[in-house]
C-alpha cells in the first residue's frame, strides 16, 4: 500500500469517525442520562441504605453478645465479728460477658425481617421508577429535538420558496408584467419567513441544551438524529391495560407496600405474646474475694401491662394495612384513567396524521398550479402566498401530530416501566 492510498484510507476512517461522533441515537441519549444523572445515583444509595436496614433487622435472629465491666474505688462491706458487725472499705470490680439468643417470639422478628426485605424491594422499584421517568423525559426531549429540526428545515424551505418568488416578481416588474406592489408583498413575506426561521432555530437550540444537560455531555453543533423515533406505532387494547397494571413501578411498589403493612400488623399482634430467649453469662467478680459466676438458662418475658401501648400499636398497624390497600386501588383507577385517555389521544392523532398528509399533498399540487397561473397573470400574489402558507401549515401540522402521538406512546412506555 503506497503513501497516497494510506492517506486516503486514514482520511476515510477519520471522516467516518467524525460523522459517527455527530450521530446521536435515542438509545444512546437514554443510556448516557441514566449513567450520569444525580437522581439515579441518589436512588442507588437509597437501595444500599435499604439493604443495610434489612441487615440490621436480620441481626435480631443472631446471637447477641455483650461485655460489661464496673469498677468502684470504694465500697463499704459489713462483716460479722464476734457477734458484732464491722465495716470495711475496699475497691471492687466486675467483668461480665452475656449472650442472648432469641428462641421464639411468635414470628414477630420474622415478620419484621420480611418487612425490611420488602423495604429493600421497594427501594429497588423506586430506582426503576426514577430510571423510567428519566428515560421518558429524555425520549420526549429527543423527539422534540427531531421535530424542531424538521420544523427548521420546513421553515428554511418556506424561506427559500418566498425568496424565489420575490426574485421572480422583481423580474416580472422589470418586464412590466407586474407592479411594485407584488414585489413589495413578496419581500414582506421573506422578512416574516426569516423571523419565523430564527424562532424555529432558537426553539431547536433550547431543546438541544436541555437534552445536553440531562445527558451530561456537550452536543455538537451539527447533529444527526433518528427521524423514525417520532413515527412509532403501538398496539392498543385490553392486553396493553393488563401489561401496564402488572409492570407499572408505582403499582408494584403499592402492592409490596400492602404486603409490608400486613407483616407489620402481624408483628404488632405477636408483640402481645412476648418472647422466649436463651441467656448465658460468665462473670469475674472481686468483692473482698475473687470468684467467678456462671449462668445458663431460658427466659420467657411476656408483657402484661404497658398502658395500652401495644394495643394502640396493633391498631395503628391494622389501619396502615387498610390504608395501603385503598391507596393501591386508587392508584389502579388513576392508572386506568390515564391509559384510556392516552389511547383515545393516539387514535385521534393517527386520524390527524392521515388528514395532514392528504392536506399537504393537496396544498403542494395547488401551489404548483398557482405558480404557473401567476406567471401567466391568471392568479394574484395573494393567492400564491396563501398557497405557500397552506403548504407550510400542513407540513408543520403533520410534524405536530407525529410528535403528539409519540409523546402519548412514550408516556405509555413509561407507565409500563419501559426504559
Amino acid at each position: 500500500m503506497n503513501r497516497l492510498t494510506q492517506r486516503i484510507v486514514i482520511g476515510i476512517v477519520v471522516a467516518t469517525g467524525l460523522l459517527s461522533a455527530q450521530t446521536l441515537t435515542l438509545k444512546e441519549a437514554v443510556s448516557k442520562t441514566l449513567t450520569h444523572h444525580p437522581d439515579v445515583k441518589t436512588f442507588m444509595l437509597k437501595v444500599q441504605q435499604a439493604e443495610q436496614g434489612y441487615n440490621a433487622a436480620y441481626a435480631d435472629y443472631l446471637p447477641q453478645i455483650d461485655l460489661s465491666a464496673t469498677f468502684a474505688p470504694t465500697q463499704t462491706f459489713a462483716l460479722p465479728v464476734n457477734g458484732q458487725f464491722h465495716t470495711v472499705d475496699e475497691d471492687t470490680w466486675n467483668a461480665n460477658v452475656t449472650l442472648h439468643q432469641k428462641v421464639w417470639d411468635f414470628q414477630k422478628t420474622t415478620s419484621l425481617i420480611e418487612a425490611s426485605k420488602i423495604d429493600e424491594d421497594i427501594a429497588k422499584l423506586s430506582l426503576g421508577e426514577v430510571k423510567a421517568l428519566l428515560a421518558y423525559k429524555v425520549k420526549t426531549l429527543y423527539e422534540l429535538l427531531v421535530v424542531q429540526k424538521e420544523a427548521v428545515a420546513a421553515r428554511q424551505k418556506d424561506l427559500e420558496t418566498k425568496r424565489a418568488l420575490y426574485r421572480q416578481a422583481q423580474g416580472l416588474v422589470k418586464q412590466g408584467l407586474k407592479t411594485n406592489t407584488d414585489a413589495s408583498r413578496f419581500l414582506s413575506s421573506v422578512y416574516a419567513a426569516e423571523d419565523a426561521l430564527a424562532g424555529a432555530k432558537a426553539a431547536y437550540d433550547k431543546a438541544k441544551v436541555s437534552l445536553s444537560l440531562y445527558m451530561g455531555v456537550k452536543l455538537p453543533e451539527s447533529l444527526t438524529l433518528e427521524k423514525s423515533s417520532i413515527k412509532r406505532h403501538i398496539r392498543l387494547g385490553k392486553a396493553l391495560e393488563r401489561e401496564v397494571l402488572e409492570k407499572n413501578f408505582k403499582m408494584r411498589m403499592d402492592r409490596r407496600g400492602v404486603e409490608k403493612n400486613r407483616l407489620l400488623h402481624k408483628a404488632s399482634e405477636a408483640a402481645h405474646f412476648g418472647s422466649v430467649d436463651l441467656v448465658a453469662s460468665h462473670a469475674r467478680n472481686s468483692n473482698l474475694n475473687l470468684y467467678n459466676t456462671d449462668y445458663v438458662g431460658v427466659s420467657y418475658n411476656i408483657p402484661l401491662f404497658h398502658g395500652g401501648k401495644l394495643t394502640a400499636q396493633e391498631q395503628q398497624a391494622k389501619i396502615g394495612y387498610q390504608i395501603a390497600r385503598e391507596q393501591t386501588a386508587s392508584e389502579a383507577l388513576a392508572l386506568k384513567e390515564e391509559l384510556q385517555g392516552l389511547m383515545i389521544d393516539i387514535r385521534r392523532y393517527e386520524k390527524t396524521i392521515r388528514a395532514k398528509k392528504a392536506q399537504l399533498a393537496s396544498a403542494q399540487k395547488s401551489q404548483k398550479v398557482l405558480e404557473a397561473r401567476y406567471k401567466e397573470g391568471l392568479a394574484t400574489y395573494i393567492e400564491l402566498l396563501d398557497s405557500t402558507t397552506q403548504v407550510l401549515v400542513a407540513r408543520l401540522g403533520m410534524l405536530e401530530a407525529y410528535y403528539s402521538r409519540s409523546l402519548a406512546i412514550e408516556r405509555i412506555d413509561y407507565l409500563k416501566g419501559k426504559l
